[in-house]
């Protein structure tokens, strides 16, 4: 016996089915199936006002997918074409279609990470960040005196020095100095704010920042900035010179933690050798622990300090007590 013939109608609806079958597997295997192994990383540009189309023929040009009209029409299907964040962004062929979608609609865009150090001055921030290949040292330094820039950023100061808050960055790619300044002026403004609702006394912030930064030159361990901020507090209160090393060679040079007698007679308006008071603004970005004690400094009648040879010092209350301090610490 010979199977019946099928109908034209059965036929029909058996090869709708396995197009859809055949539709559906070419739709969903790249989905859950990357076209590498992950050992292929390209580097991804989507710029605003850049079209999905764009977008997917970067994805597919830099080998992490394998279509780019399946790109496309997944991302239209999931309603996705008008939620596209634009950035630069990072993928490897070892990701689905589905992981970078779902990266690209979040927003998460590739960062470079950038640290600035306690204490470092702007100076010194500009070299970092042109020796990791960020931006020139120059245009970064620029940036940090360009005024309308600062007061957009909410500083009203001639330099951001002393106020680029010391903490790890998330820069994205191809990001600017301004992204930069803002995030590191933002963090500065918290955190100061979050210390000064506990604080007293009568320096202004320019005072504060500018003390903190001295401290932070000073110290080598948190516990003794309490310490050294009396010392400086003291002397100010009586107009005694600060006579702090670090403000000697501000400008000049990085301090490394000596000075020579031709630093401490150099003529500058930071030089508190020369000057009574405070330097016209601070010689670095204190930390957080800097500008606590700057606000709160611990209760001595310190005049003096000398460092040990440990890193730490040694206070003294009279010359008397910090000449044998000298003598024994630094021969």
């Amino acid at each position: 016996m010979f199977p019946a013939t099928l109908s034209p109608k059965v036929i029909f609806v058996n090869a709708v089915r396995m197009f859809l079958l055949i539709f559906l597997l070419w739709y969903l295997v790249p989905l859950f199936v990357p076209p590498g192994q992950g050992s292929l990383v390209s580097e991804i540009s989507f710029p605003p006002g850049s079209g999905i189309r764009k977008l997917a023929n970067e994805l597919k040009a830099g080998g992490v997918i394998r279509s780019s009209w399946h790109f496309v029409l997944m991302t239209r299907l999931r309603g996705d074409a008008h939620r596209l964040k634009a950035g630069e962004y990072r993928f490897s062929d070892g990701m689905t279609p589905d992981i970078i979608l779902r990266k690209i609609v979040s927003g998460e865009v590739d960062f470079r990470k950038f640290t600035l150090p306690e204490g470092y001055s702007v100076y010194q921030a500009a070299e970092l960040l042109d020796q990791q290949g960020y931006f020139r040292k120059e245009s970064f330094l620029e940036k940090c005196r360009d005024k309308a820039l600062l007061l957009r950023l909410g500083l009203n100061e001639a330099s951001a020095e002393g106020y680029l808050y010391p903490a790890t960055y998330n820069l994205p790619r191809g990001g600017s100095e301004e992204q930069l300044l803002e995030q590191m002026i933002g963090k500065f403004n918290s955190s100061y704010a979050a210390i000064k609702e506990n604080g007293t006394g009568q320096l202004s912030r320019h005072e504060i920042i500018t003390l903190a930064s001295i401290i932070e030159k000073e110290a080598v361990s948190a516990e003794e900035k309490p310490l050294i901020s009396s010392v400086f507090h003291n002397r100010l209160r009586i107009g005694m010179p600060l006579q702090s090393d670090p403000t000697a060679v501000y400008g000049i040079r990085a301090f490394s933690g000596k000075v020579s007698k031709t630093d401490i007679l150099r003529p500058s308006p930071y030089n508190t050798y020369l000057n009574k008071g405070l330097p016209p603004g601070p010689i670095g970005n204190p930390g957080r622990d800097a500008v606590q004690a700057a606000i709160m400094p611990a209760e001595t009648d310190y005049l003096y300090f000398v460092a040990r040879q440990d890193g730490t010092h040694q206070f003294s209350r009279t010359l008397e007590e910090h000449n044998r301090a000298v003598a024994r610490f630094l021969k």
